[in-house]
């Protein structure tokens, strides 16, 4: 059964960790599912396949290594790997593939739950000298609401990785168009993006912000946005039909900013860079702010 945060602006759906979503990719302690502001849905689905949406991310679905997942590359095939928020996995193939159906063990979770808060912890095995406890909490304020992470270092070798929330939004289930705007604090500079696919040139760049011709019928993909630049971690999209706005502020700074998105919905992506020595600790939060537009 799904756990709901809800006061007079804000309903945010949230699954518990064996509930639904079992796939090797996404972060499994308090999985954001959907958002609803003052009655608008704000976020949707990875995919439009609704018999499928369970394999594939929604709502506000974060990641742990998308591209370098704890320890991959000192194993071999058939080996296990931690893989943060999920448990261990079995290693199939040389290189990582985030979107490969990996053979799972679940690490052990725990659940506390408040009127407006959730606390999820997960412990996790000791694999191959890699071991953490990692807690996520998700606090609903007024118009808002803020994701927590604690994640503490319980193992033998230091943790190098990255984690990001892939933000699946779409406003009042508004399709990608022309009543879209995305805003960032930093100047977006083409050239120095690591990649760029924009099949259709339908997604426009401006100096700091990111608009559409018409709705794109094919997925987009832009990364490291900043160029590499060290840049506050944030970005806001409105929607001038609707007339609601939502801002991500992350608790840091990023030089990864990465955007995908498809004809139905928009992912801003900020990333946090993890670095941690056996029994460190480290905490960052990211908080949304939901908005009316004058």
């Amino acid at each position: 059964m799904e756990h709901i945060l809800k006061n007079k602006n804000l309903e945010i759906h949230i699954d518990l960790p064996l509930e639904n979503y079992q796939f090797s990719r996404f972060d499994w302690t308090g999985k954001i599912t959907s958002l609803i502001y003052k009655g608008v849905p704000i976020s949707t689905i990875e995919r439009m396949n609704e018999d499928e949406e369970d394999n594939f991310g929604k709502g506000f679905y974060n990641e742990f290594g998308i591209e370098m997942p704890v320890g991959y590359n000192e194993i071999k095939e058939g080996e296990w790997f931690p893989k943060i928020g999920v448990g261990a996995l079995k290693k199939v193939g040389k290189e990582y593939s985030f979107s490969k159906a990996y053979e799972t063990e679940p690490a052990d979770f725990k659940i506390i739950t408040d009127m407006n808060k959730l606390l999820v912890e997960c412990v996790s095995q000791s694999v191959n000298g890699y071991a953490y406890v990692l807690k996520k909490e998700i606090e609903l304020l007024e118009s808002s609401f803020v994701i927590r992470y604690y994640l503490h270092n319980t193992g033998v070798k230091t943790i190098i990785t990255n984690e990001y929330t892939h933000n699946f939004l779409a406003i009042n289930k508004e399709f990608m168009g022309s009543n879209y705007i995305l805003k960032f604090p930093f100047d977006i500079k083409p050239e120095l993006f690591g990649a760029t696919v924009n099949p259709e040139e339908k997604v426009e760049l401006g100096q700091n912000e990111i608009t559409f011709k018409n709705t794109p019928n094919e997925q987009f993909f832009f990364s490291n946005l900043s160029g590499s630049k060290n840049v506050d971690a944030h970005w806001e999209l409105i929607n001038t039909k609707s007339k609601i706005g939502i801002s991500e502020t992350g608790s840091f700074t990023t030089n990864k900013v990465n955007l995908w998105g498809w004809k139905h919905v928009l992912s801003p992506e900020l990333f946090f860079d993890i670095n941690l020595r056996p029994d460190q600790t480290i905490e960052w939060s990211r908080t949304y702010n939901l908005f009316d537009l004058e």
